[in-house]
C-alpha cells in the first residue's frame, strides 16, 4: 500500500541468507521499499558472514529499493527466551519480574546457583529482558561502514532493571568511537547515516538535512570530545560532548540534562490521495 516494509528477519544465524532472500522476495512481490532492521549475523559459526550478506544486499539494490540499519554493539537485547539460538552465547539478565535480584547476572551463574539447566533458569526468570552477546566486532564494523547502512539503536526503553547501553550510547558511540577514534568513516558520513539517509529511506519530508524551511531538528556537539559513557554495568549515563538538542526548533536537552520540553510530533502516514507535509511515500 505504498508503505515501507521494515522487517526483523526470520533468521540472523545459520539461515540468514535464506532470510534475506525471503525479505527481498516480499518487497518485490508488494512493490514496496524494504528496510532490514538492525542487520547482523549471530552465533560463532556465522561470524564473518557479513561479507556474504552485504554482497547479497548490494546486488539486490541494483534492482529494488532496499535499506538497512545497524547498532554499534556486539550484543543485542530482547525478552528472556530459552531457545538455543539465543542462548548460544553469553546472556546477562536486564530485567526480571519474578526475580529482580538477578538483574545484571549471567544466566550461567544463575543456573549454577539454582542447580538447573540454563534453559530452565531462563524460564524461571520470565517475563523479563536479557542482553545477548552473539555478534563479532568485525561484522559490526563491516555492516556499519556499508554505504547504505543507517544507524539505529533498537533500544528497549525501561525504568526498571539494567537495560542495554544502546539506549543512551548508540549515536555518540558512532560519532566518537567508530568515526573519530577508529576512522571507520568521516564525521560527515556518520551524521548522514543518522539523519539524511534515514529521512530519505522512510520518506520524511523536511527532516534529515539542515536547510531553509526544514524542521529544526538539530544536535550541537563537540566533534573532538563526543563519546558514549553508557556501559553494560552503568547503561543510563548520558554522553559527553553533547551541548544541546533541538526538536522542531525547541530545546529538549541542554547543560547535560533534559529541559522537559516536548515539541515533537507524531509523523503519520499520509492516506492515499491526500497531500500532507509531514510524510510521503519513501523514494529510492
Amino acid at each position: 500500500a505504498g508503505a515501507v516494509y521494515a522487517t526483523h528477519m526470520r533468521d540472523e544465524a545459520d539461515a540468514v541468507a535464506a532470510a534475506i532472500d525471503e525479505t527481498l522476495a516480499i518487497g518485490r512481490a508488494l512493490g514496496v521499499p524494504v528496510v532490514i532492521s538492525h542487520h547482523k549475523v549471530t552465533l560463532t559459526q556465522n561470524h564473518g558472514r557479513s561479507v556474504e550478506t552485504l554482497a547479497m544486499l548490494r546486488t539486490a539494490m541494483q534492482h529494488q529499493c532496499v535499506g538497512l540499519d545497524c547498532y554499534p554493539y556486539t550484543a543485542g537485547s530482547t525478552m528472556i527466551r530459552s531457545d538455543r539460538a539465543l542462548m548460544g552465547g553469553r546472556m546477562v539478565i536486564a530485567s526480571s519480574v519474578p526475580h529482580p535480584e538477578m538483574v545484571g547476572r549471567e544466566i550461567t551463574e544463575i543456573a549454577a546457583q539454582w542447580g538447573v539447566p540454563r534453559d530452565e533458569a531462563a524460564r524461571r526468570l520470565q517475563p523479563g529482558s536479557a542482553i545477548y552477546f552473539l555478534m563479532d566486532e568485525a561484522d559490526v564494523q563491516r555492516i556499519l561502514a556499508f554505504d547504505e547502512t543507517m544507524i539505529g539503536s533498537d533500544g528497549i526503553p525501561t525504568r526498571d532493571g539494567r537495560p542495554h547501553p544502546r539506549l543512551w550510547g548508540t549515536f555518540p558511540r558512532v560519532l566518537g568511537h567508530y568515526s573519530r577514534d577508529l576512522g571507520l568513516f568521516p564525521l560527515e558520513t556518520a551524521v548522514w547515516k543518522m539523519t539524511g539517509l534515514t529521512a530519505e529511506r522512510f520518506g520524511l519530508q523536511g527532516r534529515g538535512t539542515v536547510s531553509v524551511g526544514a524542521h529544526a531538528d538539530l544536535v550541537v556537539f563537540d566533534a573532538a570530545t563526543v563519546r558514549d559513557r553508557a556501559s553494560y554495568e552503568s547503561p543510563a549515563l548520558p554522553a559527553d560532548g553533547i551541548d544541546r538538542v533541538l526538536v522542531n526548533g525547541g530545546c529538549v536537552w541542554q547543560a547535560g540534562a533534559s529541559t522537559r520540553a516536548r515539541p515533537g510530533q507524531v509523523l503519520r502516514r499520509t492516506p492515499a490521495g491526500v497531500s500532507a507535509p509531514a510524510a510521503k511515500r519513501a523514494p529510492c
